[in-house]
Parts: structure tokens; sequence; C-alpha cells
């Protein structure tokens, strides 16, 4: 293989920290948990794990409101800890990407203390303020994704600030460039430290646009959005305005000055724009700006091989120069094996079709903790809610701590081996049974299905690295070449609970693997394909 950066092609773990092992017993994850499970994610073949955030925050949003970005917050360690973390996960040949919230603060962070005050402050421009209208309503018609107004009113400025989410997280004004460079200032302390990576949260929504204008209304047929359903008001308006602004570029090309000074480190960016695809492509291309873009478009409802086929070449017609990054999960969206489950007595060979997919698509790959034991969302009672936007709109919306449960480790221990202590979530009775203890010791488990996958995907060049050539198939089959110097691949999937075929006229193939019994068979230039199964052959001259 040529030259390549160690982020192309890899497969990142992404660890909720709340949610993955407890070490002091107080009922949430932290730290000192993820050191002592390295050796179980060495284990998964992974390259790299992404950590949710864990700086210091008054939890509103779940550590996505951050008052201090320079300190973890004491529920999970010290900033020795993370030290540590760093150390150990290096000496595994693991690599830490981290996320930073860059677009906003918590309205506890020092920085808004100082702006809220008055208008002449060292900090007053720091975020986004404005008058109300001459009927004291809000500048304009902007909405929160969490529901409501965009704007807050603070009577210490008698002025209105701007918060995308809730309004606990005010959003910092990037038109200032004292902002942009204490932000750059902020992700240095962490490259430092010694970080090989970040994932950037909702990076497009970094600036807003400085004449106020509103938001379109949208029509009623066009109310579909990614991370946000149609019944909250979010949906009725175009975007155009409070995110995705033309100056977020140049932050970019800042962002990726700065990780340029420091060999080897990459930028994730998450990114939900109206056209997501689109802006992935530009915020990645030419070399100078994000590494790799991320996005909603495969974390939805619609499952069908012309969706996912469509949604890949979308990407790939416009990002020319950049590299993508896939994910069918995370802690903001129903777990894939709920969310895109076709039979129930078939979970567990769907779950194992749809690792070997993922991993087999062009770019690098997200997978979410708990993704390699097929846990389905559990059933969050609303006593039990965590999640803000859950409690406002449930009951249609139930909100994200579904996905967000403690990881199962043990079946025979209390709370499944997460913690001694009641944890902040309950563990769901179907977790229990699918705890690591048992997938361990069952060699057809979704556990060591995954890891075997992933261990042969690692001596294929065209799946980590190469080009993807889609195949013009009938549903519920999802066909594609990968490509890469010499080596070329046949990848073909049903995603079916029930048994599909295809042609296959090529003669020069050689079958490469069985993916843990579910694999096609060829008859007559026939493939076969049992319910989610999987083919992988090798295209030889």
């Amino acid at each position: 293989m040529a030259k390549l950066e160690w982020w192309q092609g890899a497969v990142i773990y992404q660890i909720y920290p709340r949610s993955f092992q407890d070490s002091n017993q107080d009922g949430i994850g932290d730290i000192p948990g993820i050191i002592a499970r390295l050796d179980y994610i060495k284990s998964l073949a992974v390259d790299a794990i992404w950590i949710s955030p864990f700086f210091k925050s008054p939890m509103k949003d779940f550590g996505y409101d951050i008052s201090d970005y320079r300190d973890i917050d004491p529920l999970f360690g010290t900033l020795a800890d993370f030290d540590e973390l760093i150390a150990q996960a290096h000496k595994r040949d693991i690599k830490i990407i981290i996320d930073q919230v860059l677009s906003h603060t918590s309205d506890q962070h020092a920085w808004f203390s100082e702006s809220r005050e008055n208008t002449s402050n060292d900090k007053a421009d720091w975020y986004v303020w404005a008058d109300a209208k001459d009927d004291g309503t809000a500048p304009n018609n902007w909405l929160s994704i969490f529901g409501g107004p965009a704007w807050q009113w603070e009577p210490r400025r008698k002025q209105y600030y701007l918060h995308n989410f809730l309004t606990e997280q005010p959003d910092l004004n990037f038109h200032n460039p004292e902002v942009r460079q204490a932000v750059l200032d902020n992700v240095e302390f962490w490259l430092k430290r010694g970080v090989d990576g970040f994932r950037l949260d909702a990076i497009n929504f970094c600036y807003h646009d400085a004449e106020l204008r509103d938001n379109p209304a949208k029509p009623v047929d066009k109310r579909q959005g990614r991370g946000f359903s149609e019944d909250n008001p979010y949906a009725f308006q175009y975007h155009y305005y409070n995110n995705t602004q033309p100056e977020n570029l140049v932050f970019m090309k800042a962002i990726r000055a700065l990780l340029d000074q420091y060999p080897g480190t990459v930028s994730l960016g998450e990114i939900s724009s109206e056209d997501s695809l689109a802006t992935m492509a530009e915020y990645t291309q030419g070399g100078d700006k994000l590494h790799m873009g991320y996005s909603f478009e495969l974390l939805t409802s619609d499952y069908s091989a012309r969706y996912i086929r469509e949604t890949v070449q979308g990407l790939e017609s416009q990002m020319t120069e950049g590299w993508p990054c896939w994910a069918f999960s995370n802690h903001d969206v129903t777990r894939v094996a709920s969310r895109w489950a076709q039979a129930s007595g078939q979970s567990n060979q769907q779950v194992k079709m749809l690792t070997a997919l993922l991993a087999s698509l062009r770019g690098s790959v997200c997978m979410y903790q708990g993704e390699e034991l097929g846990l389905t969302e559990a059933d969050v009672a609303f006593e039990d809610l965590q999640d803000p936007y859950g409690i406002t709109f449930w009951p249609n919306f139930k909100g994200r701590d579904g996905c967000r449960t403690p990881h199962p480790w043990d079946e025979s221990l209390e709370h499944a081996g997460f913690s001694t202590n009641k944890p902040w979530l309950p563990i769901a009775d179907a977790h229990q049974k699918q705890a690591v203890s048992q997938q361990e010791a069952d060699q057809t488990s979704c556990l060591n299905a995954y890891r075997e996958f992933l261990n042969w995907r690692k001596h294929s060049p065209a799946l980590q690295v190469g080009d993807i050539t889609f195949i013009e198939t009938a549903e519920p089959v999802l066909a594609f070449w990968r490509s890469y110097q010499e080596e070329t691949v046949l990848c073909c999937f049903n995603l079916g609970n029930h048994s599909a075929s295809m042609p296959l006229d090529d003669t020069h193939l050689t079958e490469l693997a069985q993916i843990s019994h579910h694999s096609g068979q060829v008859v007559d230039q026939q493939l076969n394909l049992p319910a989610f199964g999987c083919f992988f052959a090798k295209k030889h001259s």
C-alpha cells in the first residue's frame, strides 16, 4: 500500500463515557473505566476511539454544554487520568479522538458569565447578542433544535442571546476574531496533551448570518430532517441563516492549519445542514480544511439498498478530494439494531451483515459502543428519562436515552458489571443477556463476528482505502466493487429477511470469506444470498 494516513479507512469506536465503565462506583462511567477496558477495545480490531465530552460541565446536555474546555469534570476523573489514558491507549496502538464543541458553551462558562453582565465588558461581544424588536419579541424567527425560539432574554443586558440548542448553551460569536483565537487555543491545549484528533460537534453551526435574516418557511411535504422529527417546529424552516455560513470555511482552514502543526492528527466534522452531503464535500475539499466529514445521512429510518446506494453515490459525486466517514449508530439516534430491524427472530444475523456492510463502504467508519454486541434500543420509562430533548417531546419522541444506557459487561453481575451502584440510566433486561461475558463464549455471537470481520478487513487494502463502484441491483440486494491498485473485491449484501439473488456472470472471481456462516453461494452464474447474507469475492485476471 502507498503511504496513507492512519485515519484513512480507520475504524473508530465511539465511547459515551457516562455509560462505558464505572470505576469509582458512583453509577456514572469515567476515564479510569475506559482505561480498564482498553484490552477489550484492542480485541475489537478498531484503530481509534472517539470519546464524547468529558470536560467540566453542568451536564444540562450531558457534557455538550462545556463550562471549562481545559479541565475534566470530576464525574469523569482528572487530567492525570486523561494523560494515563493517552499513554495506555498509545501503548496498545489505539489512537485517541476527543469531542470538541466549538459553536457554543455552557451558560456557566466564565466567558458567558462576564458577557451577560453588560454591553461594555471585555467579553461583551463574545456571544451572539441582539436587541429586541420594537414590540419586545425576538430579533428574528430562528428556532432551537430542542424546540421553541432560539433566543433567550437576558435582563441584565436588556438583549436576547442566541442558542441553537438548549437555552443553557449560548452560541459564541465567531465573527469576533478574539473568539476564534480563544477557541483555537483551547483546541491546541489538547493537541499538546497528545490527542490524535478531534470529532468536531455541530461544526457548521459556528457562524450565524450577521444580518440576522429570517429563515424561510418550509412546505409541509419538505419537513424532513436529520437529527430532529417532523413534529419539531425546527422542521418548519429552511435553516439558511442560523448555520452553514460561508465564513465558516475560513475557520475550517484555521483549524486545519493548527492541526498541520501536529503531524498525524485528524479532524472529523459532524455536519447537519440543508444539504449535508454537499456541505461535507465543501468542508473537506482542497486539502486545507477538514480531513473528514460525517453526517446523519445513514442515521435515519430509511433502510433500503437504493437509499444507501444513492446516499453514498451522492457523496462520492461531490467529494472528489475529501475523505468520507460513515456511521449507522451514535449517541443521538435510535440504535441501528432497532431502527433498521426487519425480523425479530433474525436480529443477530442482520447485525452481523450491517457490521460487514458499514465496514465495506469507502471511507472511515464510526461504530458506537454496544454496536458490536448487537444492542437494541432500550425502552426507558418516562420517570427514568434524563435527556431534556426526550422530556420535552415525550411521548412522540422519547429522546436519546435509549441508546445511551450503560454497556453490559457481565450477565452474572448486578447492573451487568457496569457499576455496583445504581446506574444513571437503567440497563435493559435484554442487554443484560447480551453482555460481553455471554458473547465471548459463543463463537457465533455478534461480538465474535464483529472481531472476525474487522480483523479480516485489515488484510484487504481494497476494503480499507479502495474506490467504490456500485452495481445496479434489485431490492433488497446491495452490491459494489472496491478496488485499490491490483486488488478488486466484490461485496454483496442482502438487506432483507428473505433469501434473494442477483446475476453473477463474472467467472474471474474467487470467494474470499464466509462471514459468520451467512455467506452466499454461486450456482450457475447466480449468487444466492440467505436472509441478511453477505458475499465477498476477489476478482482476478
